[in-house]
């Protein structure tokens, strides 16, 4: 499909005509139901120097928009902008929250000029992000009885945070079933209700990483010095601190050290701390001193809750005939519930069609027929360093040698291709980069393995590996 272009000068517009502009091209070149679905839902939010900021429904859209309509947005706003136009996302559901977010942007604008102006020294200096998502609340943390135990807890623990019994409090589970939104949510009404309060959320490939370049950077003290000074900490995935020894001795100091000063300390993992592997007994032992909650696999009324609610969220109308269905047919967790939305979005915007009980048979069938595997993207990691010979840390690295490029490039392609996890999750994964360096690198490998036979085979012979390992 030609595109069809505007204006290709920039020209001077505030953030609202700019997106204006876009949408009369995007308009052109796509039908009326991607058109309505995909893009009038996004709002317009600022525009800083040639970039334009917008508002989202969800990380679904921004994967799927990235995805699926980048080089028309990209054209777009060239149009509108020029040559140097770039878009950034915010995901923001409080509306409230909507109408101080440019003056938000703003403030962080001024903060980091700020930054940047003071002289070195030996404090801290970094600007205070907390990492939280503030989709994540409990109020659309959908009880059920699979998770009562933990809810309960969480909501203890973020009216009284490190006061209560419950520290460290150790969340676990499978894939899916709503970890990350529960840890988040503390943090968020820990900050709601006690904004005096420093809590931040992270992944421990995030931590890791983080401790990777501190170490380079001569800074472990800074590092070290940062998380001891939270009231809060959480972190996700625990379970990936398995078998990095420097890591677990310096974490273990700032466990003990908030622990001791009676800070809180949230953590998750897909596994109990008795059943977790390669992580030091002392560590073990203190992950239990507070309280253990498993989050098991939500029930029939939980899921269609859940479901309504999910549906609701991205703007989709679906009856209780359908709500029900995909309810008892999908069953293992709540990724894959939305997992069904998603594609049932996707099928409609992209074949013109409403949703309707055939379309979400025939799309639930697809889901629950899918082969399920135990892959996960630090068992991807492994075998792609293994094979090209690399030490893990070097993927995640801020590396530009022509080697490790192509691993983490392949690394990241077999992490979308095999997993269901989000561009986000991937590129956060790899040294916290973000979805538009996923897509790159799924782009490149997937344009050089098509021209390429010995690398497809080379991609091939990993592929198998991965699978093996995760049979």
């Amino acid at each position: 499909m030609d595109i069809l272009l505007a204006n290709s000068s920039p020209v001077q517009k505030d953030h609202k005509e700019i997106w204006k502009d876009c949408l009369t091209i995007i308009k052109k070149n796509v039908p009326q139901i991607t058109y309505n679905t995909w893009f009038l839902p996004i709002k317009p939010v600022s525009l800083v120097d040639f970039t334009l900021n917008v508002e989202v429904p969800s990380e679904f859209f921004i994967d799927w928009i990235e995805e699926h309509y980048s080089t028309i947005l990209k054209k777009a706003l060239v149009s509108s902008i020029g040559e140097t136009a770039k878009i950034t996302y915010s995901i923001v559901e409080d509306k409230s929250e909507q109408l101080d977010l440019i003056d938000e942007i703003e403030r962080k604008e001024e903060e980091k000029k700020a930054a940047s102006k003071q002289v070195a020294s030996g404090n801290d200096k970094r600007i205070f992000d907390p990492h939280l998502n503030p989709r994540y609340k409990f109020d659309n943390f959908i009880k059920g009885e699979g998770n009562q135990l933990a809810r309960a807890a969480a909501i203890a623990i973020s009216d009284n945070p490190g006061e209560t019994s419950f520290n460290p409090f150790f969340i676990y589970g499978g894939v899916g079933l709503g970890k990350t939104h529960l840890i988040q949510a503390i943090g968020n009404q820990i900050i709601d209700r006690h904004p005096n309060k420093k809590a931040i959320y992270l992944s421990m490939d995030t931590f890791t990483v983080e401790f990777v370049d501190a170490i380079q950077n001569d800074s472990v003290n800074e590092f070290s010095h940062f998380y001891k000074t939270m009231d809060v900490l959480i972190i996700d995935d625990i379970q990936f601190l398995s078998g990095r020894e420097r890591t677990q001795d310096l974490f273990f100091q700032i466990f003990n050290i908030l622990h001791q000063s009676g800070k809180q300390i949230i953590l998750s993992s897909d596994k109990p701390p008795k059943d977790l592997k390669g992580l030091n007994e002392r560590l073990i032992s203190r992950f239990q001193w507070g309280l253990t909650a498993d989050i098991q696999p939500p029930d029939f009324e939980t899921r269609v809750a859940i479901l309504k609610n999910k549906s609701e969220s991205y703007g989709i109308a679906l009856s209780n005939e359908i709500m029900e269905y995909i309810a008892l047919n999908i069953t293992s967790n709540i990724r894959e519930l939305e997992g069904c939305l998603i594609k049932l979005l996707a099928s409609s915007s992209l074949n013109s069609q409403e949703i309707e009980f055939e379309l979400a048979k025939k799309v639930v069938k697809e889901i629950s027929t899918q082969v399920k595997t135990n892959i996960s993207i630090e068992t991807i990691t492994k075998e792609v360093c293994s094979f090209f010979k690399l030490e893990e840390n070097k993927v995640r690295e801020k590396n530009r040698k022509k080697e490790i490029v192509l691993a983490r490039q392949i690394a990241m392609y077999l992490s979308k291709k095999l997993t269901n996890s989000s561009l986000k999750t991937i590129g956060l994964h790899f040294g916290g980069r973000d979805h538009s360096t996923v897509i790159h690198a799924y782009n490149s490998i997937d344009h050089l393995i098509s021209n390429d036979a010995t690398l497809k085979e080379t991609i091939a012979k990993i592929k198998s590996k991965i699978e093996l390992s995760a049979a």
